[in-house]
């Protein structure tokens, strides 16, 4: 009996790329993520086009996401700052997990601080927050992505 044959199968999930989601990220600190022209990411308690955002699946978990009014990706440094990106790069790259609670974390791919990943957050007063000062187990990075 060979042990090789009997081993996991491999699982293609191609039809995963590529999808595009409109959506509003809706914070568990009761904000939307927005995104002006000049590039600052923050949060706000009302409707406005800067809140609406375009997901692109990248690869199976992870997404690229685009603020469709103000042309801008949202993108993380290495010293955890989110900021609005002109142009798609490795920056531009999330982990999109769902948490036990129903919530969405976005974690950046690229960037981890000591092993700890670096997540979008969006603290109680609408700030965004330093993703070296976030854990997945904080409210301020759990998001709803509400349908638009």
């Amino acid at each position: 009996m060979n042990i090789d044959n009997q081993s996991q199968p491999v699982y293609n999930y191609k039809h995963l790329e590529g999808d595009v989601r409109w959506r509003r990220f809706y914070s568990a600190t009761h904000y939307f993520l927005t995104i002006d022209q000049s590039g600052h990411v923050k949060g706000t308690r009302r409707f406005c086009s800067d809140s609406i955002f375009q997901i692109y699946s990248v690869s199976v978990g992870i997404v690229a996401i685009y603020a469709a009014d103000s042309g801008l990706y949202l993108a993380m440094d290495k010293q955890g700052k989110v900021y609005g990106a002109k142009d798609y790069g490795p920056n531009c790259q999330f982990q999109e997990r769902i948490e036990e609670n129903g919530y969405n974390t976005y974690a950046s791919v690229k960037w981890h601080y000591h092993k700890h990943s670096m997540y979008l957050a969006i603290s109680l007063k609408g700030q965004a927050r330093r993703g070296r000062r976030t854990r997945y187990t904080q409210p301020s990075t759990h998001f709803i992505p509400l349908s638009v």
